[in-house]
C-alpha cells in the first residue's frame, strides 16, 4: 500500500496512526483554523482547528504541500512539507491552543 493509501485508509479507521504523510492544501478557513487536504490518490482529508493549533503555522494556503499526521481516524497535526511534525502531546494531555488575543 502506498503511503496515500496508507493515509486514506487510516483516515476511516478508528485508532489508526500514521505519521509523515504528504498532501495538497485543498482549503483553509483562517476564522475557524479548519481545512481538507487532498492525498495524492484524490481522497480529501479534513483537518481541524486542534490539528492547525499543533503545528507553528499561522496560515496556509491552498496549493500548498503539507504533512499531515493521522491518528484515531482523524489529522492531529499538519505542517509545511520538508517541516517536522510537532510531536504528539504526551498521553492524557492537550495540544497548546492559539494564543489568547
Amino acid at each position: 500500500m502506498t503511503p496515500p493509501d496508507r493515509a486514506a485508509a487510516a483516515s476511516r479507521v478508528p485508532g489508526a496512526r500514521l505519521a509523515g504523510v504528504q498532501g495538497t492544501v485543498r482549503a483553509f478557513d483562517p476564522a475557524a483554523r479548519a481545512g481538507s487536504v487532498l492525498l495524492d490518490d484524490g481522497a480529501e482529508i479534513p483537518f481541524g482547528a486542534a490539528a492547525f493549533d499543533a503545528s507553528p503555522l499561522r496560515l496556509l494556503r491552498s496549493g500548498q504541500r503539507v504533512n499531515i499526521r493521522v491518528a484515531g481516524g482523524a489529522v492531529t497535526a499538519i505542517t509545511l512539507a520538508g517541516f517536522p511534525l510537532p510531536e504528539p502531546p504526551p498521553p492524557g494531555t492537550r495540544a497548546p491552543g492559539p494564543p489568547d488575543g
